[in-house]
């Protein structure tokens, strides 16, 4: 329990020490761990809450959630993403909601060139051929001067941005699709702009994500967007599982029209398709794209700081909703 006039912090899921936390937030609040795996799990330990760091182990903090943390100023969700908290119901029980925006941005940048680097020049096959005894330029068959080639990255912020930066230095030619951003970005990365997405399908040797999950990019990936792209493009999601229609990812291996995959997120985490996970096409990480020593600290550092903003009756730095007085 809290002393007297202190706060209370409960982070929700995902860590099992407070290391980081601490010394951030122990002048003014006593943490706890949650360790949930759901809200079924984290309900019981939310009346007590002054503020909430939040994961991505639980999949949805809800309504229901909501009406228990009755005492609850804030939750930083600790990521970029935030899809798993119910901002309406955030914002009518006078929740504030943050995120970490600019956490990880070099790290998640470079696991996407990691993965178009290693299934163009066709890391999979030469690694397997050689454990299997094998030793033969042949098994590199088919691998494409990546100069010259056309990136196309969906969604262009932060971390697809440091993705182009990094595209441009290998000769690719870059082009984005992200609705959302204003005229002239394109000028100020010197890239390209498509204001269609089927326009930057039908360009792109490769793709990649880079979008927030919303009801616009669920399953931006499907039957229809898989169709448009070239023969043997390569697909690399670092963004999140749900943008990807993961049967029709699989039926676009198996025709040809994406030649490989690599996903750092797939929409039922941990994966439980046997299919995409033996894959000889598919190369495959843990959600683990944002992880760096440095990086990691850096996320939770700024979302325990997020939090001591909030409770002390500071600004937050990185609100994603405007609540008001709760409605109880």
């Amino acid at each position: 329990m809290p002393s007297p006039g202190r706060f209370n912090v409960l982070v929700a899921d995902f860590l099992d020490e407070t290391l980081v936390e601490v010394p951030i937030l122990d002048d003014v609040a006593t943490l706890s761990l949650g360790r949930a795996m759901n809200e079924t799990e984290l309900v019981p330990l939310l009346p007590q809450a002054d503020a909430i760091i939040l994961f991505h182990d639980i999949p949805r903090f809800s309504e229901t959630s909501f009406e228990v943390a009755e005492r609850c100023r804030c939750i930083v969700r600790a990521g970029v993403g935030f899809n798993n908290v119910d901002l309406d119901a955030a914002t009518r029980h006078g929740v504030q909601i943050c995120n970490v925006p600019d956490y990880g941005t070099e790290e998640v940048a470079d696991h996407a060139i990691m993965f178009l680097l290693a299934l163009a020049r066709r890391m999979l096959p030469c690694h397997d051929a050689i454990r299997g005894g094998l030793w033969n330029y042949t098994t590199a068959l088919g691998t494409p001067r990546l100069r010259g080639k056309t990136l196309g990255l969906i969604g262009c912020g932060r971390i697809g941005a440091a993705t182009a930066l990094r595209a441009k230095a290998f000769g690719l030619n870059v082009v984005f699709y992200d609705p959302h951003l204003p005229e002239g970005v394109d000028k100020a990365l010197g890239i390209h702009r498509a204001h269609r997405l089927e326009e930057l399908l039908e360009q792109s040797d490769f793709v990649s994500l880079h979008c927030y999950l919303d009801e616009s990019t669920h399953h931006i990936i499907n039957p229809a967007t898989i169709a448009r792209m070239r023969a043997g493009s390569i697909l690399v999601n670092t963004a999140r599982g749900g943008c990807v229609d993961v049967a029709a990812l699989l039926d676009g291996l198996e025709s040809g029209r994406i030649g490989f995959a690599g996903l750092d997120v797939v929409e039922v985490e941990p994966l439980d398709d046997a299919r995409l996970r033996n894959h000889p096409r598919v190369l495959l990480s843990p959600h683990s794209a944002f992880y760096s020593v440095e990086g990691f600290v850096e996320l939770r550092s700024k979302a325990a700081k997020e939090v001591r903003r909030v409770l002390l009756g500071e600004s937050p730095r990185n609100p994603v909703n405007r609540p008001g007085p709760r409605q109880d």
